[in-house]
């Protein structure tokens, strides 16, 4: 099959907007976003096949978003079944005209949707994450899925590059001084399945069969880590602040920086990564300038969202909970799932230093600065709990 030929596979459905809608690319108080970064030296023509797993996710419709900013002209959007697209028809509906958009719903733990998706594929942007909160479910909704793609992609032979949506969940973050960086060339996590939780140890499994297949097949593809993705449509705070888990939050960052990355530099920063030539086999790291501290975003929040209680937790007493739960749980044999472990505070809870310098060197600089950025996503939680 030539690789230009789309798939049969695939169902087109009409995007309509609804009539109550608010762009993604553009919410009320961030009109700046709409602008492109400049797209040089890039492995494809803009009429190339590009596939998008997980397109209805998050991130999805963002990537959708700034691919079609870009002047990308032919994609296909993957989505589950079930999946609500109310937002990525929306945004085709905005910024698709003139380009060919092929929504394709179907299952990647099927070795014949993943066929029908991949086929004629130039570029694989693969955004489908495991929801599963068990071991099994998150390894057959990360792993299992990206190895299907894998071998669609080999079967075709168009590949041009697998771009895989990684996480900084699989920096391990031990061993190091205090205010030591952490950076690409950091270790991930080697013991995920015993010290961490389920998503560790999937996101772990993925990178490595996504190494192993470009090692083993000469597979070209990068690794992009974004830190702690926010902006208007999640409205939960982030696990690196603290914990809501007893009733009341523990707060357990204190003066860490919160390696946030908004949505839409997120989204660009993975269209440059994932199309810029000579960057095959690398990793890159995605967080934003002006990180604020866990206590200056929970301050923020209270300020402009709506007041809560929180307890703060010093970084000594949160080590040694974290110790001591894990213990319990070790005791227990497991009766008290290890929610709080040693390997979850070093990730989470330990001060560190971060850096975005080599995706900067690419050519990347987030469009969104981290305080509109945050007016934003503030913004958009003060309306959903108006509205609850």
């Amino acid at each position: 099959m030539p690789c230009a030929v789309p798939g049969e596979f695939s169902t087109q459905e009409t995007p309509t907007v609804p009539s109550n809608y608010q762009a993604v690319t553009s919410h009320g108080c961030d009109q700046r976003i709409l602008r492109s970064m400049e797209l040089k030296n890039i492995i494809i023509a803009p009429d190339d096949l590009v596939l998008i797993t997980g397109a209805s996710g998050f991130l999805g419709p963002h990537l959708v978003a700034s691919l079609l900013r870009h002047g990308l002209r032919n994609l296909r959007v993957f989505v589950r079944r079930s999946s609500n697209v109310r937002r990525l028809k929306a945004v085709i509906a905005e910024l698709g005209a003139g380009a060919r958009i092929e929504m394709v719903r179907g299952n990647l733990l099927s070795r014949e949707d993943s066929v029908a998706a991949t086929r004629g594929a130039t570029v694989i942007f693969h955004l489908t994450r495991g929801n599963g909160s068990s071991f099994p479910d998150a390894f057959m909704n990360s792993v299992v899925t990206t190895r299907n793609l894998l071998d669609a992609s080999l079967e075709h032979k168009c590949l041009r590059r697998f771009v895989n949506i990684s996480s900084f969940a699989v920096y391990s973050n031990k061993g190091k001084a205090r205010w030591r960086l952490l950076d690409e060339s950091s270790p991930v996590e080697q013991n995920a399945g015993c010290t961490r939780d389920a998503y560790c140890f999937a996101k772990v499994k993925q990178d490595q069969i996504v190494i192993e297949y470009g090692k083993k097949f000469a597979l070209p593809y990068v690794i992009v880590r974004p830190g702690s993705v926010y902006g208007p449509g999640r409205p939960a705070i982030t696990g690196r602040v603290g914990t809501g888990a007893f009733g009341f939050y523990l707060h357990m960052g204190g003066s860490n920086r919160i390696p946030l990355t908004y949505v839409d530099n997120c989204a660009d920063a993975i269209v440059l990564a994932g199309l810029t030539q000579g960057a095959d086999g690398e990793v890159f790291n995605v967080l934003d300038d002006d990180l604020p501290t866990s206590r200056r975003f929970l301050r923020l929040y209270k300020k402009h969202v709506g007041h809560f209680r929180s307890i703060y937790v010093p970084h000594a007493f949160s080590y040694a909970f974290c110790w001591l739960w894990e213990k319990y749980s070790q005791w227990s044999e497991g009766q008290l799932p290890p929610a709080f472990n040693r390997g979850r505070w070093h990730a989470e809870w330990k001060k560190t230093r971060y850096s975005n310098g080599k995706l900067k060197r690419l050519g990347w600089t987030p469009k969104v600065p981290t305080a509109e950025g945050l007016t934003c996503f503030f913004e958009a939680c003060r309306e959903r709990e108006q509205n609850a």
